[in-house]
């Protein structure tokens, strides 16, 4: 599917916009797709009313909190990459989590990279975010390394029900941000989705 306007953020390469129902088909090849899932679910691939029940989750939480991991495409022929975003992890404390999900036809062509910079200005900038939280499958070396990249310091080891194993999790706080490296998102957003 190609998608080429209703973007509320942009990068130089990516834009964002908000999950919809009618976005079925795109979150089947996201999170249906068993090299992808491996990562975030125990059970390595997830079926069809699973992935809608996922894809229903990340909509009810930009209707409650303004917040999901936001499908992400290429400005450029509006393909669809995968996902980026914030969930709710300390609200009292301001502290969001971040996390990504990049289709795999997407791996290695620096688009989480690009996603996370964006939604971490957007998290410091727009929303005052106190820090971000982020965690990943013990296995996924390549989301250790960007997350060392993006700055993040490890705190601890977290058990994650979804894959049932720790997680290494670390921790970005405000400040900490500006020694990144990556171009500064643009903002669209003229009405937020609630």
């Amino acid at each position: 599917m190609s998608v080429t306007r209703g973007y509320f953020m942009t990068t130089s390469r990516l834009g964002f916009r908000f999950w919809r129902m009618a976005d079925l088909d795109l979150a089947r090849g996201l999170w249906g797709d068993p090299r992808v899932a491996r990562w975030i679910d125990a059970r390595g691939q997830l079926t069809e009313a699973q992935v809608a029940e996922r894809l229903a989750f990340e909509i009810q939480l930009q209707h409650r909190h303004g917040i999901q991991y936001w499908p992400v495409y290429r400005l450029n022929g509006g393909t669809h990459v995968g996902c980026c975003g914030l969930r709710p992890h300390d609200p009292a404390a301001r502290i969001y989590e971040l996390g990504f999900h990049i289709c795999a036809s997407s791996w290695r062509k620096g688009y989480a990279f690009e996603a996370a910079r964006a939604v971490i200005d957007h998290a410091f900038g727009t929303l005052h975010a106190r820090g971000l939280f982020a965690g990943h499958h013990p296995r996924n070396k390549a989301s250790r390394r960007l997350l060392a990249k993006l700055r993040f310091r490890f705190t601890h080891n977290e058990f994650y029900a979804a894959t049932g194993c720790q997680h290494p999790s670390y921790l970005l706080k405000a400040g900490d941000e500006d020694q990144t490296e990556g171009s500064a998102p643009v903002d669209n957003t003229t009405d937020r989705q609630s």
